[in-house]
């Protein structure tokens, strides 16, 4: 036996150390990868072992006061694929292309992703669904989802506004109780191997998801229609840029109806609801889009401000009644102009002066001369508290999303002439639901109450889970001076320039404007704001109402002409809806009282069938949605129930959907 070399003893030695040198290095690595990294590993292993499907929550249902539904989920299905667990991916797009009539080509290139977990498609009705279950494809799943769905199509567009389609708000209540509508989504959790592969013996779990809550509005769906059926039909008569409405209850603050046409539906938000302007969408580039959708979805009443004009003069009327610098039967004198720090400010009617009146008068004359003579005697600083007090210096704080400011002097900057023209209604711009609040202050003995949309939020069970109160702001005004200024807004209706406001039976005031439109900073000839505000009964105001026709183009222009009988028709059936009884007086009884007539049962029968049966009882009527075809509509719901007892002409309002074949 040779003895081995010492240089082969070295290179036997060196061997040892390394091998032992390696040794202890795994040793550390390992002991690393054990104990320091041990945990954060085994997080990712359990994270790569397991596929999350996401369940999504049903979004709450939006109300209105009386609980008919205005925006739902209805239950659809989503389709889910995990690529790794597909054996054959040709077989399955083709299968899975002809029961959901998808291009074959666009369902495999989906399912060959290289990800772990992929969706297919989404909303399917429950018959493909449960096709694609009863086919039983590895690695694909069928999970239950929700579509948001609004039933009267564009009934309501800005108040209820929509989502995407995540499901997520984006506009109106949908997006200001967005977390409140959501819910919690839920999991659909399964153990897999690396390839993702389902491991036979492996933990699956499902999680519910949490519904979100409910949402009672203020709105009253009857008010909604009455006022949306109002403006709709004014918008081809006044051929007008469009037509905001409000009808708000005083005594509360909540908004009964809030309107504007032209609209969008909630169900297509992105697609033009006017045959003209959805070919113009179609060329429009991206960016142009998305400044077309920011201007569809944006609520103008909340939103944009505008120049109240003489609506604006019952503030005016109201600081000085109040500070006694004028009373009703005051007298006054108007030349037909007023001469401020220099300058002749006309009144409308400058060729032929209104010359002695009372102030009663000159409201409804609506004289220009005579308020800037109220302006003058309050002062800017008094003026300005009720400016303020009114709440006109800060928004109102409505339950509603994009809430513009009002635009007004510091008032540091109001010299003669712009205290001038605020008082009657120029230089200053406020939104529509600043005016409407301010206005129905009037009409609430003096108190300034906060506008709101939502009543309460309530459980799947009906359950109130949090109810939002009437908020009081401010007592602006004393009762005196509120009764007096709604009895002078009464013989505006009655004896001035609002008289088709006028409705038999009701004490209606009111208030007429007309004001330049200003557009970039500039008042613009030709482009007016018509406007019309009101309130009634008068001696115990259950409703406001304020109409604005943003650039009527028709003659006459004036609120008086255009704005004013819009309200009407909304106050006419508003307040029979309301059932505020009539009180006639001696001529009105003889010339306008009805008799009363029992409704009748109408519901299940189709539209032709039913309208004619309320025509044999001398009623009216009009449908939900509006401007149907009697065809094959049945009446799935009427308003007033049957056996009612209403006036001869009433409105039944008769909710209808296509006859299913």
């Amino acid at each position: 036996m040779i003895n081995p070399s010492i240089v082969n003893k070295k290179r036997l030695v060196f061997a040892l150390f390394f091998i032992c040198l390696v040794f202890f290095a795994l040793i550390i690595r390992l002991g690393w990868i054990q104990i320091v990294n041990g945990e954060e590993l085994r997080m990712l292993a359990i994270r790569q072992q397991t596929r999350d499907v996401p369940i999504t929550a049903r979004r709450g249902t939006i109300y209105d006061r009386n609980g008919k539904e205005l925006a739902t989920s209805v239950t659809k299905f989503t389709v889910w694929a995990t690529p790794s667990e597909i054996k054959s991916k040709e077989v399955v797009a083709k299968s899975l292309a002809n029961i959901l009539e998808m291009e074959e080509e666009e369902v495999l290139s989906t399912i060959s992703q290289n990800k772990s977990l992929v969706r297919v498609i989404r909303w399917i009705d429950k018959e493909k669904a449960n096709e694609i279950i009863k086919e039983k494809f590895r690695g694909i799943q069928v999970a239950q989802d929700f579509k948001r769905f609004y039933p009267y199509d564009n009934f309501a567009a800005y108040v209820i506004g929509h989502t995407r389609v995540d499901n997520q708000g984006i506009a109106g209540v949908e997006l200001k109780y967005d977390k409140v509508l959501s819910g919690l989504p839920g999991r659909w959790i399964k153990n897999t191997d690396g390839a993702g592969r389902q491991l036979p013996y492996g933990v699956e779990k499902y999680y519910e998801p949490v519904n979100g809550l409910n949402v009672v509005l203020t709105i009253d769906e009857v008010i909604q229609h009455f006022t949306e059926k109002a403006i709709e039909n004014a918008l081809p008569k006044t051929k007008a840029k469009r037509i905001m409405a409000i009808v708000m209850e005083p005594k509360t603050g909540d908004i009964l109806a809030m309107g504007v046409k032209p609209d969008y539906d909630p169900n297509e938000p992105r697609i033009p609801l006017d045959s003209a302007e959805r070919e113009r969408y179609e060329s429009l580039d991206t960016n142009e889009k998305q400044k077309l959708w920011n201007q569809m979805w944006r609520n103008p009443i909340i939103s944009d401000t505008y120049e109240p004009g003489s609506t604006f003069k019952l503030i005016t009327s109201s600081s000085g009644l109040e500070e006694g610098v004028v009373e009703p039967n005051s007298p006054v004198y108007s030349p037909g102009y007023a001469t401020v720090a220099g300058q002749k400010i006309k009144c409308w009617r400058y060729y032929r002066p209104h010359g002695h009146q009372t102030f009663t008068e000159a409201v409804q004359n609506s004289c220009n001369p005579i308020f800037i003579e109220v302006g003058q005697e309050l002062g800017a600083e008094k003026f300005y508290k009720y400016i303020d007090a009114f709440g006109f210096k800060d928004k109102t704080g409505i339950d509603l999303p994009g809430e513009g400011s009002p635009i007004l002097y510091s008032l540091s900057n109001v010299g003669p002439v712009e205290l001038a023209t605020i008082s009657f209604g120029q230089g200053i711009s406020v939104t529509p639901i600043q005016l409407i609040s301010a206005v129905s202050s009037i009409a609430n003995d003096g108190r300034l109450m906060q506008p709101r949309v939502v009543k309460e939020l309530t459980d799947d069970s009906g359950n109130v889970i949090h109810r939002y109160e009437p908020k009081f702001i401010r007592q602006v005004i004393s009762e005196k001076t509120s009764m007096e200024l709604r009895l002078i807004m009464e013989s505006v209706v009655s004896d001035g320039s609002g008289f088709k406001a006028y409705i038999p039976g009701y004490r209606i005031g009111g208030k007429t404007g007309t004001a330049d439109k200003v557009i970039d900073g500039r008042y613009v000839d030709g482009k007016v704001y018509s406007s019309f505000v009101s309130i009634a009964p008068v001696n115990d105001p259950e409703v406001a109402v304020l109409i604005v026709i943003d650039e009527p183009q028709v003659f006459p222009r004036f609120g008086s002409q255009l704005a004013a009988p819009i309200a009407h028709e909304i106050l006419k059936d508003t307040l029979r809806y309301l059932e505020v009884e009539p009180q006639y007086n001696e001529e009105e009884k003889e010339k306008y009282q009805k008799e009363e007539v029992v409704v009748p049962e109408v519901r299940s029968l189709k539209l032709y069938e039913a309208s004619k049966r309320l025509s044999d009882n001398n009623l009216d009527y009009n449908t939900e949605p509006m401007n149907v075809e009697s065809g094959n509509m049945v009446v799935m719901d009427q308003f007033p129930k049957p056996g009612s007892k209403v006036k001869e002409k009433s409105m039944v309002i008769l909710f209808v959907k296509e006859e299913s074949q």
